[in-house]
């Protein structure tokens, strides 16, 4: 099934008969659509299925099976949010230094910041509520505000394409639901959004347009049309459970 996010009809990523799998063993049917440039996208399936391998082929992480995966513009800045498990939390470093590196991918590792770039940093720090702590360790951050130092991060990196993998895990809901308006901020900012999910409430208030993946096939298209085949999915797994 070929799927296109809508948007302003400029396509940013095709995928072509795409395959996604780990050292050659398939995950995923072939895949083969469009991301379209400014759209707000969710990941949604089941484990194993190749949520956030798509993440990481995109990236350049890892490499596809089979197919192609291109974008049409020349490749963009790319801002990553990684699964939290997946962080290194004990590295001896400050709320403050993990957000200037935001800037790292504009202006290069060794580069200075200037005295934009600072204010830039410390305006982020301010709207994801962590003044107080920027000096802090990152070891001494509880999971919210962790995560909220490395949305941050994504806010001083201000790249055309985030990729985020699931970004509400470890979070309460308070803090899912303030980083769930970071999230709408830079998509009304003209950022392309695509992100690994697993709250389908979310996901139907606030994506408009959905990649289901399972082992067999995918849906891809307006939330309201591709939802429900994920429950009607999710209802044939627990039954054969």
């Amino acid at each position: 099934m070929a799927g296109y996010s809508l948007g302003d009809s400029t396509a940013m990523i095709s995928l072509n008969q795409l395959v996604l799998g780990y050292q050659g063993r398939a995950v995923t049917p072939p895949l083969t659509g469009h991301i379209v440039k400014g759209s707000m996208t969710a990941i949604i399936g089941a484990n194993g299925t190749g949520k956030s391998t798509l993440l990481k082929t995109i990236l350049k992480l890892q490499s596809p099976v089979s197919g192609q995966l291109s974008f049409n513009e020349g490749r963009p800045r790319i801002a990553w949010l990684p699964q939290l498990a997946e962080m290194e939390r004990q590295f001896p470093t400050t709320v403050y230094d993990v957000v200037c590196m935001g800037a790292w991918p504009a202006r290069g590792l060794f580069s200075s910041l200037n005295r934009q770039i600072r204010l830039r940093v410390a305006d982020a720090i301010e709207r994801v509520g962590l003044t107080t702590l920027s000096k802090q360790p990152i070891e001494t951050l509880s999971g919210g505000q962790f995560q909220r130092m490395l949305f941050a991060r994504l806010l001083v990196q201000n790249a055309p394409l985030v990729l985020l993998d699931e970004p509400f895990t470890g979070v309460d809901s308070q803090t899912s639901d303030f980083l769930m308006t970071l999230i709408c901020q830079m998509h009304q900012a003209g950022q392309t959004v695509m992100a690994v999910l697993h709250d389908n409430e979310l996901v139907s208030s606030h994506f408009p347009h959905v990649l289901l993946l399972t082992q067999d096939h995918f849906h891809w298209g307006d939330t309201a049309e591709v939802l429900p085949h994920y429950c009607k999915s999710s209802i044939n797994l627990a039954l054969s459970a």
